[in-house]
This record gives structure tokens, sequence and C-alpha cells, in this order.
């Protein structure tokens, strides 16, 4: 079986819930006269395309780096990887964890994401497990989970941020005298996040015991879902969740991982059989254009141009 290809390169974490975080964020400047926003890249034909960032390693301001030939943009969306659901032992509740990275890009939204949402790209907040036995499938009933649900959505306002990634791994639930997964918890989840931001992204990285627990008591939230990808970089899987083609990526590359005939087989076989995203991972400050080339040529008929 694939495994995903990710590094998962952590520093050390922050001793904060996520509301600590927030309590110390910074607070917009008044007074000075704002500057001009940046024209609007010209529209774009074709699917969606999707870059997932490392923050510990990375910058966000990358993915704004590459355009097409007419100027557009080649991601349209750019994920911020990744905040944590951790586990407090004593309140025995999960809570929203940044560490120093995210907390920073988060704190410094106005130079690390403003500037991709000027220019059009969408910037969501990925969060997956820690380790801690807490995770999106074992809250243990509706109110933990609308608690949860309430500190994303308010993470979301706080920041200014596009919406949430999903992406259930790491969890090791159990640990901590955690719960084990169950078939309430995610679909009390996403629903109660979908009403707290009906019209934010929510995204599924299609992985863990979450995205097999999707329907409970008659309610199936397949539909409240924006996106969902297939985790498996290098490879084409369609993802098990009841949306339309227009909002599933079977394509899975990591830029400078998969090779540039493999990223453009998939971008390939994306746009004949009508599917609607196209999913990146690891996009790095390297000048990457010729491997991004290899899949914008099969998705938008362009090569891809890197501005530093």
């Amino acid at each position: 079986m694939l495994t995903p290809v990710r590094s998962r390169v952590r520093t050390a974490a922050l001793a904060l819930s996520a509301v600590a975080a927030l309590a110390f964020g910074t607070t917009a400047t008044t007074g000075a006269a704002a500057a001009p926003l940046p024209a609007p890249a010209p529209t774009k034909q074709g699917p969606t395309s999707v870059a997932y960032v490392e923050v510990n390693n990375n910058s966000m301001l990358n993915v704004g780096k590459y355009t097409l030939a007419d100027g557009g943009n080649v991601f349209d969306v750019a994920v911020v990887f990744a905040a944590n659901i951790n586990y407090d032992t004593g309140t025995k509740a999960a809570y929203l964890h940044f560490n120093e990275n995210v907390q920073r890009v988060l704190d410094n939204a106005a130079t690390e994401i403003r500037p991709l949402q000027d220019k059009g790209i969408k910037v969501v907040l990925s969060v997956l497990g820690n380790h801690e036995g807490a995770g999106f499938a074992n809250f243990p009933n509706q109110q933990a989970a609308s608690a949860f649900a309430t500190e994303l959505s308010d993470t979301v306002t706080e920041y200014g941020l596009d919406g949430i990634d999903f992406d259930d791994e790491y969890a090791d639930y159990g640990n901590n005298g955690t719960g084990q997964p169950n078939d309430s918890s995610f679909v009390q989840l996403v629903t109660a996040l979908r009403t707290d931001m009906p019209d934010k992204i929510i995204s599924l990285y299609n992985i863990g015991p979450a995205a097999s627990r999707l329907t409970y008591d008659g309610v199936d939230v397949s539909s409240k879902f924006d996106y969902a990808w297939n985790p498996y970089y290098g490879s084409w899987q369609v993802p098990g969740i009841a949306l339309p083609k227009s909002k599933l990526s079977p394509a899975a590359v990591e830029i400078g991982g998969t090779s540039q005939s493999t990223a453009a087989d998939l971008a390939r076989r994306t746009v004949s059989e009508g599917y609607g995203v196209y999913l990146t991972y690891n996009l790095d400050g390297a000048d990457r254009s010729a491997d991004v080339s290899a899949f914008t040529r099969e998705l938008y008929g362009s090569d891809a141009r890197y501005t530093p």
C-alpha cells in the first residue's frame, strides 16, 4: 500500500492552546493610508490547483511566485501546513494548537497571507493530529465536536483565512486515555463547522478514520466539503466521497519529489477525465518552474513562470 510522502518536520511546540494563541495575536495598525491593491490576476480556465506549504521550512509567499504566460496565477489555493489537534489531559478535551512556525505565519498575516489573497489566491489552514490521542473522529459528544468547530471558525475569522483543511493523520487514537474513532464525531464536527462558516472552504485530505466516517444517523456530510483530494503523492486515486468531479483531485504530486513525467501524466488524466482539482505538496523556495510547468502545460496549455 502506498503511504503519504510527507516530511512532517516539526519544531518544538509552544505550550499554548489556540485560545491563548489568539489572545496574543497581532492587531491591525490604523491611521496609515492603505496601499493600492494589485490588479487581479487574469481569470484562469482549467482545474483548481492546490499547493501545500510546509511552513516549518518554507514561506507561504512561494505560492504567489508562479504565473502562467498570461499573468494568471498557477495556484488557486494555498494550504498552511499545519496546525494540530492536541489533547489537554487536565480538562480531557481537544484543542487547536499552533507550533511556533504556524503561529508566526498567522501573526504576520499582513505579510504572509494577505499578499496571496490580494492576488486572488485562497489561503486555508490544514489541521492534523499530533500523537496525543485527539483526532477528528473521536469527539465523545456533540458538545465537544461543536466546541472544536468554534475554535476552528474563530481562527479563520481572527486571521482572515479562507477556510480549514482536515487531515486525519498522526492522531494516535487511544493515547492519553482517549477514545477510539466513532461514527458520530466527524459528522458532528463538519456539520458544526459548516454552520459556523457557511461561505468558507472546508476541504478533506482523504485519509484516516475520519475520511471513512462521513455519514451518521441519516446525515451525510459529503456535500459540506468544497474539495477532497488523494493523499498519496505520485498516484491516481479518486477520493471516496460523494462530491462532483469538479471538486475532486484524484491526482497528487510532490513538487520536486514526483517525476515531471508522472506529474504531466496525472495532469493530462485530470483534464481528460473531467476532474476539477489538481493537488500539489511541498512547494519550497527554489525555482521549481520546470516541475510546475510539467503539469501546467497539461492543465492550462502554458508553461509556468517563476518570479523570485
